[in-house]
């Protein structure tokens, strides 16, 4: 088929990001390999005849991420002089100059020298970012905001430098260094980590094997909840309504009866079984009755959110078309109700919503619980 004017100005002028590519190696401690990887990266870039300089890459003094740096090309650092002291910050304007394809910058949360022209190191990756270099950079798990007062909790340790959740949020792609903690305690033992003096300090307070345990599973949670968010904004993005079910998704509907706290605890025990995140669901009719139990309702919802699930007031005309919406939206794979125990008129009421469900949500699994009477 012959191309169209507009195809040829293309391949003439192909069309300009509007943005560099952020891509930040994750680790969830010091020591497993998060600069290594990064400098590898690099590398193979290299390799492929991209430009690639160093922005700042810190050694600490290790043999293999000497090697590697040394292989590279480098932006030679500001020096700025600091009550008496010189010390050395990544140079944001030279970088600029450069401007290189692709910029190497270690350790995202650092805090910068007085006199930078950023008060952190991620808001020069923000500039850069801005002027479509690409930036590889690389970030502790620790040093996120919200995870960085569980990690106190955790280890004992205050942790002073931070970037706003939102820093790795922006990350077009993040890949976890990953290192059991056995291997990062060998590591540590033969002084590949830190110098001689400090390791058997170390062993004993940040990197007690407990600690390494839960920090890998932050980062773990982390990087799984930007791959389902890249996930649905993908499937968002190509209209795909059917639910692919990579991740289980549960929802209970409750109304004001007090036995929805039953209700809501045996979905919260499925949840946990299946590691599934739990939705308590509530539908306000439009047309319903006014005269409902609220504190009960109320009551209902407490619980819920005592036990970890996140609540979710809707408003619609019927129960069963607003929940199968709700199902589509949010990809639930598992849907609980509940079932009273009565044999009057009710009865066919609620086995006609059960139906008009079924009818209207896409595919999910339905489980119906008995549960006490309001009566």
């Amino acid at each position: 088929m012959p191309k169209k004017p507009e195809d040829w100005l293309e391949v003439a002028c192909p069309p300009q990001k509007p943005r560099g590519i952020f891509k930040l190696f994750l680790g969830y401690a010091p020591g497993v390999g998060k600069t290594f990887s990064m400098l590898s990266e690099a590398l193979r870039r290299r390799g492929r005849g991209e430009d690639v300089v160093v922005g700042v890459v810190e050694t600490h003094g290790r043999k293999g991420v000497e090697e590697l740096v040394s292989q590279l090309d480098a932006v030679p650092r500001k020096k700025i002089e600091y009550k008496g002291t010189i010390f050395e910050e990544m140079d944001v304007d030279a970088i600029l100059a450069r401007h290189p394809e692709v910029v190497l910058v270690d350790e995202l949360a650092h805090t910068n020298i007085p006199g930078s022209k950023h008060r952190k190191r991620y808001e020069d990756v923000q500039e850069l970012l801005a002027a479509k270099i690409d930036v590889v950079a690389t970030l502790n798990i620790q040093h996120i905001e919200s995870i960085a007062p569980v990690v106190h909790s955790i280890t004992g340790i205050t942790v002073r430098e931070t970037v706003p959740d939102w820093v790795p949020l922006t990350a077009s792609e993040t890949l976890m260094v990953d290192l059991t903690p056995e291997a990062l305690l060998n590591r540590m033992k033969r002084g590949d980590v830190y110098s001689s003096e400090k390791v058997e300090r170390s062993l004993k307070n940040f990197f007690r094997r407990g600690n390494l345990i839960a920090l890998r599973e932050l980062a773990l949670r982390q990087v799984a909840e930007q791959v389902d968010r890249s996930l649905e904004s993908y499937m968002e993005a190509q209209d795909i309504r059917k639910n692919w079910g990579v991740r289980e998704r549960m929802a209970v509907c409750v109304s004001e009866n007090p036995a929805g706290q039953y209700l809501i605890a045996r979905a919260a025990r499925m949840a946990r079984r299946m590691d599934a995140e739990l939705y308590v669901v509530h539908v306000d009719r439009d047309f319903g009755p006014k005269n409902g139990n609220s504190n009960a309702l109320a009551a209902n919802l407490r619980f819920a959110e005592n036990l970890g699930a996140k609540v979710v007031r809707l408003k619609g005309r019927s129960v069963a078309d607003t929940v199968a919406e709700f199902v589509r939206s949010k990809h639930i794979t598992q849907i609980i109700f509940g079932r009273a125990p009565i044999r009057d008129w009710r009865k066919y009421l609620y086995l006609s919503a059960v139906h008009r469900f079924l009818r209207e949500s896409p595919a999910v699994d339905v489980h119906i619980v008995t549960q006490e009477s309001e009566d």
